[in-house]
C-alpha cells in the first residue's frame, strides 16, 4: 500500500500556475513547491515576482521560472507557451487560475443588467474561458507524456449558481454576467476535457466560494449568515483541495468540480 506522504509527493515535477501572483495563486504556489514540484509562475506585466520566487526557493529549495504574459492577448499567450515548451522540461500540471473579476470603475462591469457592456463580456470571457481552452490545448502533448500529468480549473459557485442579489444591497459591489457566464463555461469544459483528455490527463475544477478580501461590512455579515460554516473562506483554505487534486492522492479522480465553499452550495 502507498503511504499518503508518496502519493502527495510531486518532486520531479512541473507545475504552471495562471495568476501566480494574485492572493489565491500564492497560496497555490506555495503549497505546490511544499509538495516538491517545480514551479511556472505566470502572471500580468508588471507583477512582482520577485519576492514569491524568493519565498519558495528558500523555504522549498524548487525552481521557478517567472512568466509575464496578458493572457487577455492570444500573441502574449503563444509568446508563453512558445517559452515553456523551448526549454524541454515538460509539464505535469496546469492550474487555470487567473480570472479577469474587473472592478467596480470598469465601465460596464459591476453595473445593472442592461448597462454590462459587450466589451466587458469578451475580456471576461477571454481571459476566464478562451485562455484556459488554449493552454489546455497547447499542452496536451506536454501532459500526457508526464507522470500524473493533470489541469486544475479553478472556477467558482457563480459558474453553477445565482447570485443573492440581497447580499449587494447597500454596496457598490455587483455580479457582472460574464463573470457567471465564463467561470460556467469553464466548469462544463472540464467535464468535456475530462472525458476527452482520458485515460491520459485527469481534469478537474476546484470551486471557491466567497474569500474574505475586506469586502464591505454589510455584505460579509450578510455572507457569513447565508453560510452553514458561518464564515468567508481565507486563502489558506484552497491548501487541502489543491494538493489532493495536483498529487496522485487524487489519481482515480476526474471530470470532478471540489467545491470549497463552506457549504453554500449545499442549501
Amino acid at each position: 500500500m502507498k503511504t499518503l506522504s508518496s502519493l502527495s509527493d510531486m518532486t520531479g515535477r512541473r507545475v504552471l500556475i495562471t495568476g501566480a501572483v494574485g492572493n489565491l495563486g500564492r497560496v497555490m504556489a506555495a503549497t505546490i513547491a511544499e509538495l516538491g514540484a517545480s514551479i511556472i509562475l505566470l502572471d500580468r506585466p508588471g507583477s512582482n515576482f520577485a519576492n514569491l520566487e524568493e519565498q519558495l526557493t528558500q523555504n522549498w529549495g524548487i525552481e521557478c521560472l517567472c512568466i509575464e504574459c496578458d493572457l487577455e492577448l492570444e500573441r502574449e499567450r503563444e509568446r508563453a507557451i512558445a517559452t515553456i515548451k523551448a526549454d524541454g522540461k515538460g509539464l505535469s500540471c496546469l492550474i487555470n487560475n487567473a480570472a479577469f473579476v474587473g472592478t467596480s470603475s470598469l465601465e460596464g462591469w459591476s453595473a445593472p443588467f442592461q448597462h454590462q457592456t459587450h466589451s466587458a463580456w469578451r475580456r471576461a470571457l477571454e481571459v476566464n474561458l478562451t485562455a484556459p481552452f488554449h493552454l489546455s490545448q497547447a499542452f496536451t502533448n506536454e501532459l500526457r507524456a508526464a507522470k500524473g500529468g493533470n489541469i486544475i480549473n479553478i472556477t467558482s459557485i457563480y459558474g453553477e449558481l445565482g447570485p443573492d442579489w440581497r447580499l449587494y444591497e447597500a454596496t457598490s459591489m455587483g455580479n457582472p454576467a460574464a463573470y457567471g457566464a465564463s467561470k460556467g463555461g469553464l466548469v462544463q469544459m472540464t467535464r468535456w476535457l475530462a472525458t476527452t483528455l482520458a485515460p491520459d490527463i485527469r481534469v478537474n475544477g476546484l470551486c471557491p466560494g466567497g474569500i474574505f478580501r475586506n469586502q464591505p461590512s454589510e455584505f460579509v455579515e450578510r455572507y457569513e449568515q447565508r453560510t452553514p460554516l458561518a464564515r468567508m473562506a481565507t486563502e489558506e483554505d484552497f491548501r487541502g483541495g489543491i494538493a489532493y487534486l495536483a498529487s496522485d492522492l487524487s489519481s482515480y479522480v476526474t471530470g470532478h468540480i471540489l467545491r470549497v465553499d463552506g457549504g453554500w452550495s449545499g442549501w
